[in-house]
């Protein structure tokens, strides 16, 4: 069963270039290690709400967009040996790059098993 490793974040508008860029080079190691797809997308469309919200989730700041994305992997133990190995293996963590180009303490990440597919399924997209 596909397995499903879903993030949300916020990027600087003026660091958008170099987000795709770091996400191009992830996606170099990720694929190597077995990943099927990964899409990133970033907000254009979404208020804070009156309880909760993407912007309120990631604490939105002026002048960031908030990037909602996720990768499909072929089963939990392929995303599992891919993960472990990328935390073990500097070369691996420098080549998608050491410096992110967001606040990690304010990205929020999780494993899903899929519940309902439909379309293709999510193949990558090249924006």
């Amino acid at each position: 069963m596909t397995y499903v490793q879903g993030f949300l974040l916020a990027v600087p508008e003026a660091r958008k270039g170099e987000y795709r860029q770091h996400a191009a080079a992830s996606w170099a190691v990720f694929r190597r290690l077995g990943c099927l797809s990964v899409q990133e997308n970033l907000g254009v469309d979404g208020e804070p709400g009156k309880l909760t919200s993407f912007p309120q989730a990631v604490k939105l700041e002026e002048g960031e967009a908030v990037v909602f994305a996720w990768m499909i992997w072929p089963d939990r133990a392929t995303h599992d040996a891919a993960w472990g190995r990328i935390m073990s293996d500097p070369a691996l963590r420098a080549e998608m790059g050491e410096e992110m180009p967001f606040d990690g303490a304010r990205m929020m990440w999780g494993g899903f098993e899929p519940l309902f597919v439909a379309g293709d399924g999510g193949q990558p997209v090249a924006c």
